[in-house]
């Protein structure tokens, strides 16, 4: 029997067991404060999933003030987080997450593409200045043209790849989950689906390897559903833009991205469909595109390539396609 030294022997009231959510000593910073950023930082808050948050935006007062807000809300949500609202780069100094999430929203109207020109500007000064402060750091985009947006990202940053991709599969795919529950009457927690292909309206669901507690969509659905079910995911963001008027999805956005977040910090190895810089698989290079990816503390530590028929191919091709049009129109 080995005896506890002293200072080894636990304080009274203090428990022998570690807590199981133990707040890392990490730090994250997500830029704008807009509701996306907002929302992100919230729900990082509540996970506390990480020590620090700094919340920036160039807007003076909007972060401070959300970030107070925030601040005060951990002794109600139980958080261990601190969080900071801020206007200076410098507070993000080393930083294990950047979260890009700044940038024009859609309007009714008006396609990811459209925006590309403006938040290309926008990214280069964000990203410029939060590589700079925290050149260790993963970055997640989630502005859009998302794809163009990653690219841009990338380089901006001149971070290896596997430090910078994007989130666009993972809200894809939960939109594509949802919209089967409502039409099946069963809980989101029993599909298992992924969506692929560049986060726009070329996206590739793939119906043939969704399944409903195992059992294949395809047995469970007719065709002119699914295909009903597809068409709405693919316009999804659309959907929710033209209910808006003034802006776009920020609760399922925000909470994609946190996800992404802590799997980085917890190093949870999630597989998740992202938008990933490819270098040959799938057929492609040099090119980003939503694909599985295994997601830890490296950033993208893997990535998973799916047994596609030729149909499925070619609308990953073709969406290729489309995204390789958009990544050519950027001037950095």
């Amino acid at each position: 029997m080995t005896l506890l030294k002293s200072s080894d022997r636990p304080r009274i009231g203090q428990s022998l067991i570690t807590p199981i959510n133990k707040v890392p000593t990490m730090k994250v910073t997500v830029i704008g404060a807009g509701n996306v950023g907002a929302t992100c930082a919230y729900i990082l808050t509540a996970k506390s999933s990480a020590k620090e948050i700094v919340l920036i935006d160039i807007l003076e007062g909007i972060p401070q003030g959300k970030g107070l807000d925030m601040l005060q809300a951990t002794p109600i949500i139980g958080s261990k987080s601190r969080v900071l609202g801020t206007n200076d780069y410098a507070d993000t100094k080393d930083s294990d997450v950047i979260v890009m999430t700044a940038g024009k929203p859609r309007t009714p109207g008006m396609s990811r593409d459209d925006l590309l020109s403006t938040n290309v500007a926008i990214i280069k000064s964000a990203i410029g200045q939060a590589a700079q402060a925290s050149p260790k750091a993963i970055i997640i985009v989630v502005s859009n043209p998302l794809d163009a947006m990653c690219y841009a990202a990338l380089k901006t940053s001149r971070f290896p790849s596997e430090r910078v991709f994007g989130m666009a599969g993972i809200l894809d795919t939960a939109r594509y989950k949802a919209f089967i529950a409502l039409e099946l009457g069963v809980s989101v927690q029993d599909i298992a689906a992924s969506v692929l292909g560049g986060h726009g309206d070329t996206m590739v669901p793939l119906p043939r390897l969704t399944t409903v507690g195992g059992v294949p969509l395809t047995s469970l659905i007719p065709q002119d559903r699914i295909d009903a079910i597809v068409n709405r995911t693919r316009s999804g963001g659309a959907e929710i833009v033209k209910f808006l008027k003034t802006g776009s999805a920020f609760y399922a956005p925000a909470a994609a991205a946190a996800d992404m977040v802590e799997s980085v910090l917890l190093d949870q190895k999630r597989v998740f469909p992202c938008a990933a810089w490819l270098q040959g698989e799938y057929g492609e290079k040099d090119i980003y595109m939503g694909v599985p990816i295994v997601i830890g503390r490296k950033g993208v530590e893997k990535i998973i390539e799916m047994p596609l028929n030729n149909e499925e191919m070619e609308m990953f091709k073709k969406s290729a396609a489309a995204v390789r049009n958009i990544k050519e129109a950027v001037v950095l």
